[in-house]
């Protein structure tokens, strides 16, 4: 995924980009060299006695009060976030990819579902015929029983478009093909995780976007303390070397400068400078909160899905499915024997087609569930490679 994956491979680059910038921070600007042909006659452009003479001059300024210190410091702390970012996104894109894998899992269980049913469906059809052949049952009950068949093949072809379709945002997340003759199969999920405050004080300290954010923050504690600076007169230095023909050969002197810029506009630009740089670092702090607050309630909401998923898939297989299991098989053999109609048997068997596709569905959501709690803690609950030993079944 890391590989394929267009948006981390973006990532990644604008990675290097940052980095490739911090070095620069650090260097003062470039110097200046400026070549002067002084006091030439026109038109021949001839040195003027005594005044001609050619100057190469060299400038270099040198900024003051540690404002390079502090520009390599937002720039490093910019680096932080890029890769954070970057990793943050890795989750994002993780749990994308669950997402959809889980969905190819729900329905591929809903198919399997289906065609059981369909099966069974077919048998009833089988037995109403032979019973309305010997005039123990009516021909509507034979035409419904038809009718239940073709719906259950309906529902299939639809299921299996729904896969298809599954299958494709799989791909694109993956940006390369999927086997769609690959079943897909569940991971062994964990028993139990940490209470919700142990993982919420985690999330908030170790989630890569929360990380970013504080990297912000102190980017913009960098930037502040740059504008602060910013008040202070940066040196220039510079060298003249100059030489003329002379009446005892050329002359050769030299020349040493220096300079400063006066903010004589302090007012309303270094002084603005640090009221943006404030602001921006009041900002970064707000959004960091903000992140955080936000991170401790997905963590919460994320949990809860999973505790629900997980006590309901428990009842499910302990209790409800088995009854409405027991109720199915009950309601055929009554039917064969005259002793319920069809319409009974057909609302049994829709109960546990209701409750085994719930049953898949909170498999999935469970997952889920799981993958947006590895998103927001930047790291694995479970090893997602170990795959259960029945699909669907218990654990």
């Amino acid at each position: 995924m890391d590989q394929a994956n267009p948006r981390l491979s973006a990532a990644k680059a604008l990675v290097v980009a940052a980095e490739a910038r911090v070095p620069g921070t650090r260097r003062p600007p470039d110097p200046q060299v400026q070549l002067g042909f002084m006091n030439r006659a026109l038109p021949g452009l001839g040195p003027m006695d005594p005044l001609g003479m050619t100057q190469l001059q060299v400038m270099q300024m040198l900024p003051t009060a540690g404002k390079l210190r502090f520009a390599g410091a937002a720039a490093d702390a910019r680096v932080g976030g890029a890769r954070a970012r970057a990793a943050d996104l890795r989750w994002e894109v993780r749990s994308q990819v669950a997402a959809a894998f889980y969905e190819v899992y729900r329905t591929e269980r809903s198919i399997e579902i289906a065609i059981r049913t369909r099966r069974l469906m077919e048998d009833v059809a089988a037995t109403s015929e032979a019973m309305y052949r010997v005039g123990e049952t009516a021909q509507a009950d034979v035409l419904k029983a038809q009718v239940e068949v073709g719906r259950m093949t309906e529902d299939i072809t639809a299921m299996r478009a729904m896969r298809a379709v599954n299958l494709a945002r799989l791909g694109g997340l993956l940006n390369q093909s999927v086997d769609s003759t690959q079943e897909a199969m569940l991971p062994e999920f964990p028993a139990r995780l940490a209470s919700p405050d142990s993982l919420m004080a985690q999330a908030a300290a170790e989630r890569p976007m929360v990380r970013a954010g504080e990297a912000e923050v102190a980017a913009a504690v960098a930037d502040a303390q740059l504008a602060r600076r910013e008040i202070w007169p940066d040196l220039q230095v510079g060298v003249q070397y100059g030489q003329r023909g002379g009446m005892s050969g050329v002359e050769r002197m030299g020349s040493l400068m220096l300079g400063a810029n006066v903010p004589i506009f302090a007012k309303s630009r270094q002084y603005r400078m640090r009221d943006e740089t404030e602001a921006m670092r009041a900002m970064a702090a707000a959004d960091l909160a903000a992140m955080k607050s936000d991170t401790r309630a997905q963590v919460g909401i994320a949990y809860a899905e999973w505790t629900r998923a997980r006590n309901l898939r428990s009842l499910y297989l302990t209790s409800v499915l088995p009854q409405a299991r027991a109720a199915v098989t009950a309601a055929v053999a009554a039917y064969r024997v005259g002793q319920v109609n069809l319409m009974t048997l057909l609302d049994n068997q829709a109960t546990v087609n209701r409750y085994e596709q719930e049953l898949s569905a909170l498999d999935a959501a469970e997952g889920m569930a799981l993958a947006d709690l590895e998103m927001l803690l930047g790291r694995e609950l479970f090893d997602s490679n170990a795959g259960r030993a029945t699909p669907g079944g218990n654990r």
